[in-house]
Order: structure tokens, then sequence, then C-alpha cells
């Protein structure tokens, strides 16, 4: 069985991505999401959750973006002048490497992003890191104690495959250089964690046996999904995107995934898309579906 979770990332960080990420669910291939606990539209991403219980909500977990979770002065040293959280993969890979980040406060500020999705009334079906935060040295550990503490079963590992990139890199509309770098950083990824499958094993949380997505991140094309479709693995195999519709409040972030989100959108919902998913007889689930994950 071939079962594909196409996971729309950024849930709640504003008003456009979520209903775009709405519209991609009903519409397309999004199976899946993963909520922002401080992202700027939060009380309409808990909303676009509820209102769609085959979406899949898991927990988007956060030390880049946004006014913290937790009380200010419980994390301090994750906050910057403004009092937000401020701190990129590389700073973060830096202090742990200096020891200067305090591990109890990334927990602290986690624990509080789970508990308020949890108590806005969403069983979350999985965690992930925006920025993948969640796989660095040290935090994938406290990732899935986490898990265990709230009961929540599933957790990405952002090991991407390469065989399943080579794929998405089909379609000549991307930015080579981009995609080149991207897949670099993916490769880091997977050697800065790469005993997270087995600690996951080991502590009884599930997770996809294939990922996919790091490099292709803003840089998604038709030809390259409809080349993952006509290979996808058999077993259960996540895809990352980041559809929206690009509204003012998004134009104000820092994030440089803009109109990028639109484009996805409108791959992810192609029909012609849709009918390679059904012809390859294609299973499109969510991490919460039992039985379908390692």
């Amino acid at each position: 069985m071939r079962n594909l979770i196409v996971n729309a990332d950024d849930l709640g960080w504003t008003e456009g991505v979520n209903r775009g990420i709405v519209e991609t669910h009903r519409k397309g291939l999004v199976t899946s999401a993963t909520l922002l606990a401080n992202g700027r539209a939060f009380d309409s991403g808990i909303d676009a959750a509820r209102k769609n219980p085959e979406l899949g909500t898991g927990v988007h977990l956060n030390l880049s973006d946004g006014p913290p979770a937790a009380p200010a002065d419980q994390v301090p040293g994750l906050l910057n002048a403004a009092g937000e959280l401020h701190g990129g993969p590389e700073s973060l890979l830096l202090r742990i490497a200096s020891r200067s980040l305090s591990l109890d406060e990334v927990e602290r500020e986690w624990d509080a992003q789970i508990r308020k999705i949890r108590e806005a009334g969403i069983s979350p079906t999985h965690l992930d890191g925006h920025k993948h935060v969640h796989m660095l040295p040290g935090l994938f550990e406290l990732a899935l104690r986490l898990a265990k503490k709230h009961g929540i079963r599933a957790i990405r590992v952002a090991h991407e495959e390469p065989k399943l990139r080579s794929a998405l890199s089909a379609g000549a509309s991307h930015h080579a250089s981009v995609v080149m770098k991207q897949g670099v950083q993916a490769r880091g990824l997977k050697m800065l964690a790469r005993d997270a499958q087995g600690l996951a094993e080991r502590e009884g949380v599930a997770t996809s046996d294939y990922f996919c997505g790091i490099a292709q991140t803003g840089q998604l094309t038709r030809e390259g999904i409809e080349e993952l479709l006509e290979n996808l693995p058999e077993g259960t195999t996540e895809l990352m995107c980041h559809p929206g519709y690009v509204d003012e409040e998004l134009r104000q972030t820092a994030t440089r995934l803009q109109d990028s989100r639109k484009t996805e959108m409108d791959i992810l919902t192609d029909p012609g898309v849709r009918k390679i998913v059904a012809k390859r007889g294609i299973r499109l689930i969510n991490y919460g579906f039992s039985g379908a994950l390692g």
C-alpha cells in the first residue's frame, strides 16, 4: 500500500495562509497541517481545524517567530529585545554547541505551545518543527518526551529521502541554486539527527517511512509532484508543503515564502495531479490514521 501524507506547515501564520490550507485540503491533496501556537492567526487556525475534522492537525513547534506561549519571564533566553522568539536553526545550533541554550526553557516553551493547542480543543496528531528546529541535537529527544507526555503518537523525522528529492526536482521552473542549497541543508539535518528514527521507535512514537520537501521548499513544480506520485514507494511518505494566499499580513513578515504559496495551491489542487493519485491507487492519509505508520 502506498500512503501519502501531504502536510501543510504554518497553519495559524496569517488569515490568508489559513484560507489557502483549508482550500487545498478541501479541493486538493493536503491531508494534514501543523499549527503555530503563536501565529498571528491562531484563532482562525483553530477554527479551521475544528471545521475540517479530516484535516489531521499537529503542532508546529516554534523557536523562531512570534511571541512566546509561555510567560516571558520563564523563557527569557529564547527572546529578543522585543520579547519575541527569534532563534533561527543556525543560531540555535551554535548555542547548543556552546551550551548557551537552556533546554529547560525550550521544553517550557514547547510544552506551553502544545498545551495552548490542546486547551483550544484540538488533539494533535503529531509534532514537527518550524524550520525543522526539532531536529537539532538534544531538541529531538525533548520533542519526543513532550509527545509522550501529551499522548501525541507521531512525530516528523525530517530525513529527506534522496530518491524522492530527485523526483521532486523534475521541472524547469524552479531555481536550481535554491534547490541545491536547500538540498545541502536537508543532508545536514540528516547528519545532525541521524539516530532520530531509532530514537522515536524506542520511545514508541510513530513516524512516516519516508519524508520529502525540504530541498523544494518554495520551489515545487507540477512536474515534480507528478514525478513523485508516479514513483511513490510502498509504505507511508510525508510530503511537506506551504500553500496559502498572500495577504498583507504575510507580506509584513520576514518569511521568504510568499508568492510560492499560491503556486503550491494551484499544483496541489490540479485535477490532473489528483487523477494520478487515483490511477496509482495512492491512499491519502494523515498522521492520525491507525496502522499506517511505523
